[in-house]
Formats: C-alpha cells, sequence, structure tokens
C-alpha cells in the first residue's frame, strides 16, 4: 500500500531471526544429542552409532560397495575384524564388503544397549516428536512426485 513503510532489516533482526528459526542449527544440535546418546551406550563396546549403521547396512544387504556406507570407519571396522573386503575377480577396483562372524557377533553384543538409548531419546523428545523425526526422514529419502 501507499505510504505503508517495509521494516528494515537490520543486522541485528537477521541475527535473531537466524538465532531464533535456523532449521539447520536446530537439526544439528538434535543430531549431536542424540548421537551422543547412542555414543554413550555403545562406548563400552568400542563401537560408535556411525559404525553400527554401518554393521547393519551391510548385514541387512550382504555385500555392499563401498561408496555405498561412505565412511572412513569402513578402514577402522576392517583392522577389527568387523566387516571383509570381498575381492572382485574381474575388477580389482570393484571389491565389496560383507559384515564378518566377528561383526556379527558384535551387532548381537550391541542391541541391548541400543535398544537403551533409543528409549533414553523417546523420553527425552517425548513420542510425538519421535514421530514427527520419523515422518521428516521418510519425507525427504522419498520427496513426493520424485519416481524412483
Amino acid at each position: 500500500m501507499k505510504g505503508e513503510k517495509t521494516p528494515v532489516k537490520t543486522q541485528e533482526t537477521t541475527l535473531d531471526l537466524i538465532a531464533e528459526d535456523c532449521i539447520g542449527v536446530r537439526a544439528r544440535l538434535l543430531n549431536r544429542v542424540v548421537s551422543r546418546v547412542y555414543d554413550d551406550a555403545l562406548r563400552p563396546l568400542g563401537l560408535r552409532t556411525s559404525q553400527l549403521n554401518i554393521l547393519v547396512v551391510a548385514a541387512r544387504k550382504g555385500l555392499v560397495r563401498p561408496a555405498q556406507v561412505g565412511s572412513r570407519n569402513v578402514d577402522r571396522m576392517r583392522t577389527r575384524g568387523w566387516i571383509e573386503v570381498i575381492e572382485d575377480e574381474k575388477d580389482a577396483r570393484a571389491h565389496r564388503l560383507r559384515v564378518s562372524a566377528k561383526g556379527r557377533r558384535l551387532i548381537e553384543k550391541a542391541s541391548p544397549a541400543w535398544e537403551a538409548a533409543r528409549r533414553e531419546v523417546k523420553n527425552l523428545l517425548g513420542q510425538e516428536e519421535v514421530a514427527a523425526l520419523v515422518r521428516a526422514a521418510e519425507k525427504v529419502r522419498h520427496p513426493p512426485g520424485l519416481d524412483r
């Protein structure tokens, strides 16, 4: 409308907006807190959440390419005997990974600690918020309108 003034955006209002309404900051905070709960629970086993996730993905798929789990943890996990490298006879660069027997035992051993961490996070966040996180993760994993 004529004569209506547009609010002046100052550095202070921008700082306030970012501090109070940044989804990225909140996602990082949530990631740090949730990861810390799981990592603390798994630490007595010498295992981190990211490593457990790699073991689970590899165990479910049978064989995975390193790029599918893309992590610097792979070398450490291989050294510890949790995963094995399966060479491709036709292409030496196309090796795959699989969970070793030791890695499968570790998954089983980690299960109670993982379950305790899951309960702690659910208690911390609340059932409704956990359900919202699950929906949000599914939404970004399978965006509507994209045929895969």
